[in-house]
């Protein structure tokens, strides 16, 4: 049985002998007929028992009807439910869930504070790692089963074919070339492409590129020419310092017609890329090749697939690297918390201003449950559950009738005794 249950008839139990005991002491009094002390008695006993009915009629009248009788004003507690239930739902959300409670609760618990000194242990670091651990890889199979993989391929198409990818690309050069960035970039091209002229390779290329032009230009002026390896090495040795003189000139010179002319062409492209229709028709054309290619979906597809059995394979091992990486991170993120006093405030700000801005949402929210809840419940298992809760502390006060009562008829009739 359980414990409330059995508390509760063993305190109604109490309390229905004292009243059964006052009532039976009531009645040998008025037998022996108010002699001596028996007289004190019948006070005792009638004030008791009347003290011990009207607390039992109201205590039941707080669940039921007292001996089944639609007396009005009882069963508060069954009539009453759906008043109760909006009542407490009230009381919690203006009392418990109140913005200023709830902020006063937080900055006194101080959350980030609490959440470093959990994380900067080891053994909960590594704990919540290896729950994170599990939900990527059950995420894993879920992202593998064909049917999600249709969909997000297609949810994936459908957010690149509605993407505008020459506007996007015109605002980004557009910022590049506002910003001067893109003379940058240029300098960098050119710094590329001097120290790969300079590189051995790339005169020997060149060499030989030089040899084999000669050759079919110039047939019979190669025949004659001695030393023609030396000669195509000299020329092309002349061009590369001819080129890197004309890099470095462009390099020191900020308005150098090169600057002017490859600015005129970014500035030309941005504006064909916003308003040209071919253009822009051209972009969107591989655009599109590039997203319904089988070749560029199966690459992606097989990608994913290594990715994924990397992860399984590892997550599975005791010794994952990605589970101690993911470990480190949330050490050291507790480890930040701690020593970073700024840090711990931001958070726990931010903690407060979420309170302030869903604070009023969930309150309605939880008081709304609450409310809901309670008036769902069967009115049997409502007053019982109550009845439980509170049943057996109520007894007391049928109990504490039953003797006090007795008490004030021995002053009442001591009081009658000396005005008589």
């Amino acid at each position: 049985m359980d414990e409330r249950k059995r508390l509760l008839n063993r305190n109604k139990t109490i309390a229905t002998g004292l009243m059964i005991g006052a009532a039976l002491l009531f009645v040998v009094a008025r037998l022996q007929k108010g002699h001596g002390a028996w007289e004190w008695v019948a006070a005792f006993a009638e004030a008791a028992m009347v003290g011990a009915l009207a607390d039992w009629f109201a205590v039941v009248a707080l669940f039921r009807h007292p001996l089944g009788v639609p007396i009005p004003h009882t069963a508060i507690i069954r009539n009453r439910k759906d008043a109760i239930a909006g009542n407490l739902a009230g009381f919690i959300r203006d009392r418990f869930l109140a913005s200023d409670t709830l902020i006063a609760k937080l900055r006194s618990y101080d959350p980030a504070g609490h959440l470093a000194v959990y994380l900067m242990s080891r053994d909960n670091a590594a704990g919540l790692a290896r729950g994170v651990s599990r939900v990527l890889a059950e995420s894993l199979d879920f992202i593998d089963d064909e049917r999600v993989q249709r969909l997000l391929q297609a949810a994936l198409s459908n957010r690149i074919e509605g993407f505008d990818l020459s506007t996007s690309v015109g605002t980004v050069l557009e910022t590049l070339r506002n910003g001067n960035r893109h003379q940058a970039v240029l300098d960098d091209l050119l710094q590329r492409c001097a120290v790969w002229l300079a590189g051995e390779e790339a005169q020997v290329k060149l060499a030989l590129a030089i040899e084999e032009m000669a050759a079919k230009e110039y047939p019979l002026l190669m025949v004659f020419m001695p030393n023609k390896d030396q000669f195509a090495r000299g020329a092309g040795e002349k061009i590369v310092k001819r080129i890197n003189a004309f890099i470095q000139e462009v390099n020191a010179d900020p308005a150098h017609e090169v600057r002017y002319r490859f600015d005129t062409a970014v500035t030309g492209f941005i504006a064909r890329l916003k308003s040209d229709p071919v253009l822009r028709s051209k972009v969107e054309e591989i655009k599109r090749d590039v997203v319904h290619n089988q070749a560029v979906s199966d690459y992606a597809r097989s990608i994913g697939a290594d990715l994924k059995d990397w992860l399984e394979s590892d997550l599975q091992q005791p010794d994952s690297k990605v589970q101690a990486r993911i470990t480190a991170a949330i050490a050291g993120l507790g480890t930040a918390l701690s020593h970073n006093r700024e840090l711990k405030e931001s958070l726990n700000e931010h903690l407060e201003k979420l309170v302030l801005r869903y604070g009023d949402t969930m309150r309605a929210a939880i008081a709304g449950h609450i409310s809901g809840t309670v008036q769902q419940w069967e009115s049997d298992d409502y007053v019982n559950e109550i009845e439980l809760s509170i049943g057996s502390d109520l007894q007391f006060i049928r109990m504490n009738g039953t003797l006090v009562g007795g008490v004030i008829g021995l002053l009442l009739h001591a009081a009658g005794r000396l005005l008589a």
